[in-house]
């Protein structure tokens, strides 16, 4: 499973491996509506950043990021997943607080790196329900409110303890990626 996602991903499209069972108590996930959740960086927007959180440490990812607010960051692996969800909900004859698609992005940043990915949203024209700036906070908690049907994320720290709560895929890096010599 790993090995075709792995394909996939390096064909540039989107794709994800479920690693993990999903749990068995997903009687609380909403019926009426498809609730999906994304992490950031290296997932939907490109893997530069992660780069240079992994390489050089916070400290310089969040300079980084505070000077580049207003450059919008390139296109990840669901980028246009994420684009055709949003184009959907406009789409759809409901008001956002009823629409049967929600979206939300949970992810480790915090300020000041929060500014360029609401930037980028807004350049992108994209609307999501929830986002959620953890600062390095577990983000299993925010998953169990959320109740997506499921979850993506890069990392296996993130995704460990989220496939306890939702359904979760990995997405892996492309082969040829620097981050593949920090995951080992």
């Amino acid at each position: 499973m790993v090995k075709d996602a792995q394909k996939v991903i390096d064909g540039k499209t989107c794709a994800a491996a479920i690693l993990k069972n999903p749990p068995n108590n997903l009687k609380s996930i909403p019926k009426n509506q498809v609730r999906i959740a994304f992490d950031g960086d290296a997932v939907l927007f490109d893997e530069s950043s992660e780069i240079v959180y992994k390489a050089e440490g916070l400290d310089k990812f969040c300079t980084a990021e505070d000077k580049q607010q207003n450059l919008p960051m390139q296109e990840g692996p669901y980028a246009a997943l994420l684009k055709k969800l949003s184009r959907l909900q406009e789409r759809l004859p409901f008001s956002i607080e009823l629409s049967p698609v929600r979206i939300s992005i949970v992810t480790a940043r915090s300020a000041p790196a929060e500014m360029r990915v609401i930037k980028t949203l807004r350049h992108w024209g994209v609307y999501v329900d929830e986002i959620f700036f953890l600062g390095g906070l577990e983000k299993t908690k925010v998953l169990k409110a959320f109740q997506p049907h499921i979850f993506f994320d890069d990392q296996d720290l993130h995704l460990e303890n989220a496939s306890k709560v939702v359904p979760s895929g990995k997405v892996p890096y492309p082969s040829s990626s620097v981050l593949n010599k920090h995951n080992k």
